[in-house]
This record gives C-alpha cells, sequence and structure tokens, in this order.
C-alpha cells in the first residue's frame, strides 16, 4: 500500500514512522527539504514536488500549518494524483475548505476524508493520536487500516467537513481547560504552596485533566517546547470564532483566551507551546 506523505513537522515526522513501522510505502514531502530527509533513513522515500508526490498513491495525507496550505497542497494534488486516489488532510483547518476539497476531488474521480488529530507530539509519537474524520463513511472504511497506524479513538463523525467541526470544539474545550490549569498553577505558586502537593490534591479530582497534567509537568521543568505551537493554537481558536459567528454564537471563553495567546504571539512567543500561557499569567507589564 503506498502513501504520500506532505508536512513532517512536529506531528508529521512520528506520524510517517508509525506508518513505516506498519509496513506501509511512504513518500514524503516538505517545504523545508530537510525535514523530510530525516526520514529516509527510517526507510521512507523523498519526493521533490508535491506533484511527484501525488502520482501512483493510494492515499495522500496531508498535515501542514494552514488552511492557505492545506488549499495550495490540494490545489497541486488533485490534478496529479490517479483516479480512486484516497486525499486525507489531517490538518486542523476550515470546515467550509474540507468541503470544498470534497467536490473537487469527486469531480476528478478521487475520494477526500477530513481528519484533524488530537493529542500533540506525545500522542504522535505513541500512536495514540485522537482522529475526528468527516467524508464518506465507505471512503471511512477503506483508510481505517491508515488511522489505526497513528492513532487509537478513531471517530467517523459525518459528511465533509465534521471532522473539521468536531476540532473545532476540540479546541474549544482546550483553550478554557489550557487558561483554567494554568490559572490555578499560578495562583497556587503566588500564595506560596508546594505546587507539587498541590498537583497531587487536585489531579485526579474533578480538576483532572490532560491539559493540568501536560502543561504542569513542562512548566516544573521549564520545558516551554511546542508540542503545539501557540501560534498554530491562534489559528485554530481563529477558525472556531468564524464558524461560530456563522451560526450567530457568542463564545465569550474561546473569545478571552484567543486574546491572551494573542498577546504571547504579539511578545514573541508565537513558536513556544502552548503551556507558555503561564507566561500570560506572570507578566507584571500587561
Amino acid at each position: 500500500m503506498k502513501i504520500g506523505f506532505i508536512g513532517t513537522g512536529v506531528m508529521g515526522s512520528s506520524m510517517v514512522r508509525n506508518l513505516l513501522r506498519n509496513g506501509y510505502q511512504v513518500t514524503v514531502y516538505n517545504r523545508t527539504k530537510a525535514k523530510a530527509k530525516a526520514l529516509i533513513k527510517d526507510g521512507a522515500i523523498l519526493a521533490e514536488s508535491i506533484e511527484e508526490l501525488a502520482k501512483d498513491q493510494d492515499f495522500i495525507i496531508t498535515i501542514v500549518g494552514y488552511p492557505q496550505d492545506v488549499k495550495e497542497c490540494y490545489d497541486k494534488i488533485i490534478p496529479h494524483a490517479k483516479q480512486g486516489t484516497v486525499l486525507i488532510d489531517m490538518t486542523t483547518s476550515s470546515p467550509s475548505l474540507a468541503q470544498s476539497i470534497y467536490e473537487d476531488a469527486e469531480k476528478h474521480g478521487l475520494f477526500s476524508l477530513d481528519a484533524p488529530v488530537s493529542g500533540g507530539d506525545s500522542g504522535a509519537k505513541a500512536a495514540t493520536l485522537t482522529i475526528m474524520v468527516g467524508g464518506d463513511k465507505e471512503v471511512y472504511n477503506k483508510a481505517h487500516a491508515v488511522f489505526e497506524a497513528m492513532g487509537t479513538t478513531i471517530n467517523y463523525i459525518g459528511k465533509a467537513g465534521s471532522g473539521q467541526h468536531t476540532k473545532m470544539a476540540n479546541q474549544i474545550a482546550i483553550a478554557a481547560n489550557i487558561a483554567g490549569a494554568l490559572e490555578a498553577m499560578t495562583y497556587a505558586i503566588r500564595q506560596g504552596l508546594d505546587i507539587n502537593a498541590v498537583l497531587r490534591a487536585i489531579s485526579k479530582g474533578s480538576a483532572a485533566s490532560f491539559q493540568l497534567d501536560m502543561a504542569s509537568q513542562r512548566i516544573l521543568a521549564n520545558d516551554f517546547n511546542p508540542g503545539f505551537f501557540i501560534k498554530h493554537f491562534i489559528k485554530d481558536m481563529k477558525i472556531a470564532q468564524e464558524e461560530a459567528s456563522r451560526k450567530g454564537l457568542i463564545l465569550p471563553v474561546l473569545n478571552q483566551v484567543l486574546n491572551e495567546f494573542t498577546y504571547l504571539q504579539e511578545q514573541g512567543y508565537g513558536d513556544l507551546g502552548t503551556q507558555a500561557i503561564y507566561y500570560y499569567y506572570n507578566q507584571k507589564d500587561r
């Protein structure tokens, strides 16, 4: 089974390695060629262009940065992919763009799924990602084994765009969780409490969350490296904000957290991990 994979960054590289471990032939492409070349020693094949990669694949997977990057990829993929190829965008992107790609793929005899993921860099490495899929159910069934190589919680949601809408709901929940977790941690530290004792006390009760565990561990280790970039989370929250606006929804918690992360990006923190919202609560000059 042949898979073309575009986007070999923090998440994509680990996802490619898991596909290789499961016996797939994987051809890779990345705009920064060095990131793709690093996978050759693991058994991947390097493509020099998206057009070259698109030819003669059974599946083509993309996980890139922004909706515009997604659009540019599929503008090149769709004219060059063989009929019957399954296109899977795993970027967190616009639901309306997912629907557009689905329609364009269908016109060219191709199949399309939107399948954004959750779980961060650790989930990508461990092949324990949560995958949310929109598109035709029979195409989802065909791709299920591919998803199983990368994730453990695989959910078919509904028609094209449904995966992306589900990821927006996921990101809205994360926004509230990580902000609450880091506010709580800041409060405990400022009160002079033993933060490890506080975390032991609250992390197994009703305040328990993945975000509390992940963020607190990284902050205590002074690790602000990105499992998920602030700049990409801002992109996700803006998409959710736009989609909510189309339905006349007001999301005050999302809007507040977006403002906090936007402030951090303006201060030069956009390439740090989302746990760096801790800096927001500890800056004196806001």
